[in-house]
């Protein structure tokens, strides 16, 4: 029986790294753990906060857990780069050898994004090559990446963005010649899967005519065989309240192309009388509005945080249907980073500072009992800001048993390591 209920939990946890300077990764949808288990990707920078510029280099290394979790192990370093996903660094554990991919800046004029491609690297021997396009997200089987353009990005949604030299020019609102590239990882050669204005055509809406057209949260399903993303699009870039947000799903070759969400509608903040200013740093994040942090159960279902018939849940979509399910209605009732542990019995997230406290929740949440375990809360500094600022992103490692989060708590932006291997063998 579906208990939902919350239990305080105290668990292990401990600093990753020794060193001078400031470590993370990034986003929460990727693992920082290797096939192996043994090793764990991770950013390194000289200043715990900074408004990130074109020539501040990042460097991208990773820790070995079996032999000293103390030493960060450099393989590279790249000014593409920002403070919510770092640099897209990824294992591709579909590969021979120890193999991260990663975003870097470099001029390219015959790529759809000419200052920025992607570069591989061989832990093992240190052998680098580039490709044409940089990633956000690869494929499990390590066969393609999928692409967009992060120039883009930095204009309608700044906090997932990489700064240019190159400025655009009246930037179209829904080109027919950008949006998602599927780029062949072996082979290097890429196509264009879906247009900006072929979202725009999808399920026409009116809100959608004069706006500025992107998209975010790229996912690829675990058998690599589907991808879902979110489209957003709005008339005030410089006000994330007033985005408008749908969920969708597509073959990686841009077929079969399924609307599971969509969240156009009559916002109040539209109105003219509406100041953005006295918007707080996260009610954009707690939006009842939002369609946010997408990510797949397995190959055929999608948990979402968003609005679903008026009522704003974690919901369960199953894909490529209208099956929709609300889950942990009492007790996960706040947006945040989700991801299922491997055999898919605990569901990952966290929270968005507290008003009062700035304090962020770290929970598991058992999808058999309903039961969720805080395990963890975390202090962010409230003048931190919004780009500058460090959300936990837990990340699950192979077995289920452990939790990498970035964190400030301590006065400094840190990864650690928290061992659920308890509460998740006892239930």
């Amino acid at each position: 029986m579906n208990r939902d209920e919350i239990i305080k939990a105290s668990c292990p946890i401990e600093r990753i790294g020794n060193d001078k300077g400031h470590h993370f990764f990034g986003y929460y949808n990727k693992s920082v753990w290797d096939r192996s288990n043994r090793f764990i990707l991770a950013n390194r920078f000289n200043k715990m906060v900074k408004d990130v510029q074109i020539d501040d280099p990042l460097d991208i290394g990773f820790y070995d857990t079996k032999h000293n979790t103390e030493k960060f192990n450099k393989i590279g370093s790249t000014t593409s780069w920002n403070w919510q996903m770092g640099n897209q660094a990824q294992w591709l554990d579909g590969l021979n050898g120890k193999k991260v991919i990663f975003n870097v800046r470099k001029k390219n004029p015959s790529s759809p994004y000419p200052e920025f491609c992607s570069r591989i690297v061989d832990i093992e021997n240190g052998e680098s090559h580039d490709l044409p396009l940089p990633v956000y997200i690869t494929a499990q089987n390590s066969d393609y990446a999928l692409s967009v353009d992060y120039k883009r990005l930095f204009i309608t949604h700044e906090t997932i963005g990489y700064q240019a030299t190159e400025k655009y020019q009246n930037m179209a609102l829904a080109p027919d010649d950008d949006g998602i590239y599927n780029m062949d990882i072996s082979l290097g050669k890429y196509s264009l899967i879906c247009s900006y204005q072929q979202l725009k055509d999808f399920n026409y809406v009116s809100s959608m005519e004069k706006a500025t057209h992107w998209v975010s949260h790229i996912e690829i399903s675990p058998d690599s065989n589907r991808i879902l993303f979110l489209h957003r699009w709005s008339e005030r870039l410089e006000d994330e309240t007033c985005f408008l947000h749908r969920l969708i799903t597509m073959n990686p070759d841009g077929s079969e192309m399924c609307l599971l969400e969509c969240s156009d509608h009559p916002l109040p903040q539209l109105k003219k009388s509406f100041n953005a200013e006295n918007v707080g740093t996260f009610d954009y994040e707690k939006s009842e509005y939002q369609i946010s942090h997408p990510t797949w159960k397995n190959n055929a279902q999608i948990m979402v945080w968003g609005p679903h018939k008026g009522e704003i849940h974690y919901h369960l979509y199953d894909d490529r249907s209208s099956n929709v399910k609300i889950i942990g209605a009492n007790v996960l009732n706040e947006n945040g980073h989700m991801t299922y542990s491997p055999d898919g019995n605990w569901l990952l997230s966290d929270t968005y500072p507290d008003d009062l406290t700035n304090e962020r929740i770290l929970f598991i949440y058992h999808t058999g009992t309903g039961i969720r375990y805080d395990i963890g809360s975390f202090f962010t500094d409230p003048n931190i800001g919004k780009v500058n600022r460090c959300d936990l992103h837990p990340r699950w490692d192979m077995k289920g048993t452990r939790i990498c989060i970035d964190s400030v708590h301590e006065n400094e932006r840190q990864m650690y390591i928290i061992d659920v291997s308890t509460i998740v063998s006892n239930s």
